[in-house]
């Protein structure tokens, strides 16, 4: 087995009880991330006080895709901080390190945007075991690389070497973005009809990452070609984060969009973030998947609500649209053709508050 999956024959050992592969058998329990963060947002609301009345005003509440405060002449400013997850293992494997950063400004903007703000500027945050020059610069080039397809500039960052906290490396950022008051986009305008549409996404991005890795490393080497994904599993699950700023940014100026999800972490059960804001629900119906997700499902036995809790199968960012005017579908079907991006309806807001994808309830 290649290097730094030797969790793998432990992992294996311990999933005694069921042959079924979970993302909480792997070291993700989402519904333990989630009751967390609801603790910590508990306690960070108390802070919001100490800017009220004041430059930097909070008006947005935490749990969104970015937060938002007041910066005066009817503009807001969108905070958001992620970064690449374990996608970092992988990287350090294959001892490639030219795409990572690329992924790290995707999983930022991808979200600025979600909330109607321009993104803008970019930090980062580079964690090492040990200095080392080569992956430093392959890391910065992809992050510029990705910079440019953003639009957003890169101002600084932090580089700390901390071999007793970190083994290989970690990649983060914090980014801000810009939008006017009445053009924010929460989800909050969304109504039952509303015409959902899904834009591809270029594989399993940066989310579920690792399951996505015990999975096909339970069986394959890192480095080993698959019939199946026409390329090595390294190069599959190392292809970057697809970049959605441009496009969206576009459909917001011409077309009249009511909600904006990008499938991330916890996949198609995200909806609900946005779906909460006006009380509606979701009713998917997704393509067909990309191969990589045929054959995560069948090597780990996962269920299809595991599968739609977990990856983004295919379909990488959400686009909600007035469903009662056909027009308002087409004109943004009109910059998705623009700019190449794939893309299909994969459903429509409902009544019910809650996401249901392929008939089954992913919440």
């Amino acid at each position: 087995m290649a290097g730094g999956f030797k969790e793998i024959k432990n992992f294996k050992e311990n999933d005694s009880k069921s042959k079924e592969f979970t993302y909480a058998k792997a070291g993700v329990d989402i519904e333990k991330v989630k009751n967390s963060h609801t603790a910590m947002a508990e306690i960070f609301r108390q802070t919001f006080a100490h800017r009220s009345g004041k430059f930097g005003h909070v008006i947005s509440d935490i749990g969104h895709y970015a937060g938002l405060i007041d910066i005066g002449g009817g503009r807001v400013l969108a905070v958001h901080v992620d970064g690449v997850g374990t996608k970092t293992l992988i990287a350090h494997a294959m001892r490639k390190y030219d795409t990572v950063g690329f992924d790290c400004v995707a999983m930022n903007v991808n979200d600025i945007i979600c909330m109607g703000a321009e993104p803008t500027t970019l930090v980062d945050y580079i964690a090492l075991e040990r200095a080392d020059e080569n992956m430093l610069t392959e890391i910065s080039k992809g992050l510029a690389a990705a910079a440019r397809e953003a639009g957003v500039a890169i101002v600084g960052g932090e580089t700390a070497i901390m071999p007793d906290v970190v083994k290989g490396f970690d990649l983060a950022a914090m980014s801000l973005g810009v939008a006017y008051k009445d053009k924010i986009v929460t989800g909050q305008k969304m109504q039952p009809g509303d015409v959902v549409i899904g834009i591809e996404s270029s594989g399993v991005h940066s989310n579920g990452l690792t399951l996505a890795r015990k999975l096909l490393t339970s069986r394959y080497d890192i480095g080993a070609y698959v019939k199946e994904l026409d390329c090595t599993v390294g190069e599959e699950l190392m292809k970057p984060t697809r970049i959605y700023v441009k496009p969206v940014l576009e459909i917001m100026q011409n077309c009249k969009v009511h909600g904006l999800a990008h499938i991330t972490g916890g996949a198609f059960s995200k909806l609900s973030r946005i779906g909460s804001k006006a009380g509606v629900g979701f009713d998917i119906h997704l393509p067909k998947p990309k191969q990589i997700f045929k054959l995560m499902q069948k090597i780990g036995m996962l269920s299809d609500r595991e599968m739609f809790r977990t990856f983004n199968m295919g379909v990488g960012f959400v686009i909600v649209v007035p469903g009662e005017d056909p027009e308002d579908y087409e004109r943004v079907a009109d910059v998705l053709k623009k700019y190449k991006m794939p893309y299909s309806k994969i459903g429509t807001v409902t009544k019910i508050s809650k996401v249901t994808v392929n008939g089954i309830d992913v919440l």
